[in-house]
């Protein structure tokens, strides 16, 4: 995001928040393929992650005057999004990380059939290793690697100390290391 969308974002809401309600949609618009994302990777499919855009959406809307510019839009918007799958997980007794989706992106239209199996193979490998890191650390993997988020960001929307959250990346990416070690023989 640049301070520009920041701008941008904070016109919006106030201008909202004045009365032009229907400004709202240039939000959704902005933001919704994120939210959708982000409810993918926590509910594993479609009409779930739908249903979950618009509940995010839809609490965004009625908490709109609560937002105090302190932060970007897209974080604030992050949290109640976190907030609300989270709750919906505890219900659930589910999270699926989006590291599992996005790793089956990883094949090139002039990959020999060998490379496909051995990127194949690396990407069940890599799935498996994600899926055996414990929930919180998962879900900081996840927001700072897939969806971009800075650590303080990830504090905003998690509630984590930003010292936890550093931990839980560092850890991950270290059990993740030896867990995956033996892909550098593969390759």
């Amino acid at each position: 995001m640049t301070d520009e969308t920041d701008f941008n974002d904070h016109l919006v809401v106030s201008q909202i928040v004045s009365g032009q309600k229907n400004l709202f949609r240039l939000l959704v618009r902005q933001y919704e393929r994120a939210v959708y994302g982000m409810g993918i990777s926590f509910f594993r499919n479609k009409e779930d992650a739908s249903d979950f855009t618009q509940e995010v959406f839809l609490k965004a809307y009625r908490s709109l005057s609560q937002f105090e510019g302190r932060s970007r839009f897209s974080t604030w918007l992050y949290k109640i999004a976190y907030n609300t799958a989270i709750n919906e997980v505890n219900r659930r007794k589910e999270y699926y990380s989006l590291a599992e989706e996005s790793a089956g992106r990883l094949s090139n239209p002039g990959d020999t059939p060998e490379r496909i199996a051995i990127k194949n193979s690396a990407r069940e490998a890599v799935q498996e290793a994600v899926k055996g890191l414990p929930e919180r650390f998962r879900i900081c993997v996840d927001l700072y690697f897939h969806y971009d988020r800075s650590q303080k960001e990830i504090e905003a929307i998690t509630g984590y100390p930003l010292n936890t959250i550093k931990s839980h990346v560092f850890r991950a990416k270290k059990m993740l290391r030896e867990k995956l070690e033996h892909l550098k023989e593969i390759e």
